[in-house]
């Protein structure tokens, strides 16, 4: 007869199978956090409450305290000593920052792979343009941040360049964040989300057209000033 633990369940399965549930647990709170932040649901400096969070996403203190460290690590929030966990504030030097690396490294993968030598290259750019269509008629702002973010990562892998899309994944959260600023401050001023979408469809045909300057000329004025012209800040689009 097989040896059982405390709990009654056969060594290690047990104990397995709680580690997954953990591991799931902390997942699903990472992700609906990220998700509030990226909606713009939980505005920059917002205290997050474990107790209110706990209530609200049905976990216990342990996962959701491994799921603010992981938060933490991807720049999303911050732990502070006597506050606790706050969302990340970005500020205009830090705008800045992201914003001149972001530019100068798409600058690089337009200058180095338009015109498109290989078509396929352009099917994850198409992947992400359609979900962003499909996230501004269904108001999915968080949705929208993600698939916009995808959508200039696959332009910058049209280069095919491994190191140049390593480094713009590399600060990936950094990115979102200005990303997820710059449409609050969007659409809250001048443009709605299905022109926003319609905005980033207008810069795949630049680049399918193949003229390299067109497309820069286009990411010059494509958003990433639009922070320093309204009281939100100035992230890049």
């Amino acid at each position: 007869m097989q040896d059982q633990d405390v709990a009654g369940a056969a060594p290690g399965r047990g104990a397995g199978t709680g580690r997954v549930e953990q591991r799931s647990l902390v997942a699903l709170a990472r992700d609906a956090i990220r998700r509030e932040i990226l909606a713009g649901e939980l505005a920059p400096g917002s205290r997050l409450i474990e107790e209110r969070l706990t209530e609200r996403l049905g976990i216990s203190r342990p996962p959701l305290r491994e799921a603010l460290r992981l938060l933490e690590g991807d720049g999303l929030i911050e732990i502070r000593p006597r506050r606790g966990a706050v969302v990340a504030t970005m500020d205009e030097r830090d705008v800045h920052e992201v914003m001149t690396l972001r530019s100068g490294l798409e600058r690089m993968a337009i200058e180095q792979g338009v015109p498109v030598r290989n078509p396929r290259v352009l099917e994850p750019v198409h992947a992400a343009l359609a979900g962003m269509e499909h996230d501004a008629r269904t108001e999915d702002r968080a949705s929208l941040v993600q698939h916009a973010y995808a959508l200039h990562a696959s332009i910058v892998d049209i280069a095919e360049h491994r190191r140049l899309s390593a480094i713009y994944r590399s600060v990936q959260e950094q990115i979102l964040l200005c990303m997820s600023r710059n449409l609050i401050a969007r659409e809250r001023y001048f443009e709605t989300l299905v022109e926003h979408a319609a905005r980033h469809r207008y810069l795949v045909e630049l680049i399918e057209a193949g003229d390299p300057a067109a497309v820069l000329a286009e990411l010059a004025v494509h958003g990433e000033r639009s922070f320093t012209a309204y009281p939100d800040g100035p992230p890049p689009a």
